[in-house]
Order: C-alpha cells, then sequence, then structure tokens
C-alpha cells in the first residue's frame, strides 16, 4: 500500500511518455500550478466522464494558471486512441510500471463492488508553483470531481 501525500509535501518528479510518446516531466511546469490527476483505465465509462470534465474546463482552469496532467497506467497507444475518440485536450501519460501511481498514493487496495482489489485508487494532486503538494483528493468520483475542484479553489 502507497502512502498518501500530504498538503506541503513535495510533489513527486515524474517523466512519462504522453499519447503521441513524448516525455511529460512534472518539472516541465515548474512556476504554474498543476493539477495531476490518476484514473484507472482510459476508454472506460467514469475515466472518460473525468477526461471530458477535464477538457470542457480546460480554458477556466488554464486562466486560473492551472495546467493539468491525466496519468493511468496505459500505454501511449490507448492514450492515443482515448484522445482521438473522445477529443480530448487534457495532457495525457502513461505509467505503465505504475512507479509514479505508486509515488502518489494512487495505487494500492480499494473497495470496488464490495470486494478489495489492488489497482487505481481515482485521486487528484494540485501541486502548487514550487512543486509542492497544495490539495490531495483521494477516492474521488468520476462525476462532478471537475466542479468541485473549481469550486474547491476558489476559481
Amino acid at each position: 500500500m502507497s502512502e498518501r501525500l500530504e498538503p506541503g509535501a513535495i510533489a513527486p518528479a515524474f517523466t512519462l511518455p504522453d499519447a503521441d510518446g513524448n516525455e511529460v516531466s512534472l518539472a516541465d511546469h515548474k512556476g504554474r500550478k498543476v493539477i495531476v490527476y490518476f484514473y484507472p483505465a482510459a476508454l472506460t465509462p467514469g475515466c472518460t466522464k473525468q477526461a471530458c470534465d477535464f477538457t470542457d474546463n480546460l480554458a477556466v482552469l488554464a486562466t486560473a494558471g492551472y495546467d493539468v496532467i491525466g496519468v493511468s497506467p496505459d500505454k501511449p497507444e490507448k492514450l492515443a486512441k482515448f484522445r482521438e475518440q473522445e477529443n480530448l485536450k487534457v495532457t495525457l501519460v502513461g505509467d505503465p510500471s505504475k512507479e509514479v501511481l505508486t509515488a502518489y498514493g494512487a495505487f494500492g487496495e480499494k473497495k470496488l463492488y464490495g470486494k478489495t482489489v489492488t489497482g487505481v485508487i481515482r485521486s487528484t494532486m494540485v501541486v502548487d508553483e514550487e512543486g509542492k503538494i497544495e490539495h490531495a483528493f483521494y477516492n474521488v468520483k468520476a462525476t462532478g470531481h471537475v466542479a468541485k475542484i473549481i469550486k474547491d479553489l476558489g476559481i
């Protein structure tokens, strides 16, 4: 079970491939706030709803100074298909090794239909301009989560 991050902690550095196979690093966003969200799998109903919500609100978030990166254990090819099929504008990166998911406390035991399973814990981190965790949301719902983040951040 991975440790959950708390506000004030340094966000674990990462460099992961995006849907086109290009490397995306958290360090590339230094000086900007970044919403890093972790989701179980591309092309599934809940994850599609969440990614579409982030895409629909990308301009609002960008205007408020936030970049958005979605992280899942998917390979770049599947992320590209997801992006094309749903017309997503949010940056999607893949973490097949689950090292980054684990470092952020977004991989471990969770309840799924009453059973305990090991997998991706739908989570969202807000990283400040200095690379510190500003907010850590775990076990979030796919539906309505983006609206809640916007409200919680006062955007």
